[in-house]
């Protein structure tokens, strides 16, 4: 009887240590499973790039407006890199142009000061030559004509900045009206569902938020365009008017 027991016990023993087996084998196959699922997970779903998310925010803030900001910075930009140009090709070495007429002035005349402005690009030379052209007739001639040039090249350095000013202004107006808009069509929504969802408003919120955010991330590229241009016709501007004073006292020397 008593190895009756004995054996029974060690059944039982053996029994209990193999489902103790299998159940943790169970585990930690599941374990593994998980393991790998969210690895998988992990790898299905990769880090997006600078642009790539740019563009899912570009799409998610809806083609309306966003087009329309969009739209604000290329001709902005545009505008921008073509004044960026047009001033650098009119910058000039004026001290060295300034000592080329005087030197042209003292050795072959007016006329040989002239060949040398014509010869030269920027609206520095150009304003020389309408002073050098009127110096026959007087000196309040030839001031006269260097002042009025040199309006009519300040216009032409000044021209189309103030559309760049304008997307400045315009591209986060666009913004905050998207923004507005926006907002009232989450409020629709959620008038419509007739309860209030945290989902519906989440959404629409971060849709109409996203407007306001490209608008002023437009706003801010131009306006270090805008500012850059306007520091460089100021540079020009003053290099323009330290240089008709210079030529006015060469035209006065030269008289004498």
């Amino acid at each position: 009887m008593k190895r009756l027991f004995s054996i029974l016990a060690i059944v039982f023993l053996m029994a209990f240590g193999t489902a103790n087996a299998t159940t943790n084998a169970a585990t930690v196959a599941a374990a593994v499973v998980t393991t790998q699922d969210a690895a998988q997970d992990d790898a299905a779903e990769p880090e997006l790039t600078f642009h790539q998310e740019l563009k899912k925010r570009f799409i998610e803030g809806g083609p309306g407006f966003m087009g329309i900001v969009l739209l604000c910075l290329i001709l902005g930009l545009a505008i921008a890199i073509e004044r960026i140009i047009f001033l650098n090709l009119s910058s000039t070495n004026t001290k060295k142009l300034t000592q080329n007429v005087e030197d042209a002035l003292q050795s072959g005349g007016i006329e040989a000061a002239k060949e040398v402005c014509r010869n030269t690009k920027g609206p520095v030379a150009s304003i020389f030559y309408q002073g050098l052209d009127r110096a026959d007739d007087s000196l309040e001639s030839a001031e006269k004509a260097v002042v009025a040039y040199g309006g009519v090249q300040m216009g032409q350095l000044e021209k189309n900045v103030s559309w760049i000013s304008l997307f400045i202004a315009l591209a986060p107006m666009l913004g905050f009206m998207g923004t507005v808009i926006g907002m009232i069509q989450a409020f629709d929504k959620i008038q419509s569902a007739g309860g209030m969802d945290a989902t519906l408003v989440a959404g629409g919120i971060k849709v109409a938020l996203l407007t306001t955010v490209f608008g002023l991330i437009v706003a801010i590229i131009l306006q270090i365009f805008y500012n850059y241009i306007v520091a460089k016709i100021d540079s020009i501007v003053n290099d323009m008017e330290d240089s008709s004073i210079t030529l006015m006292d060469m035209l006065s020397r030269y008289k004498k």
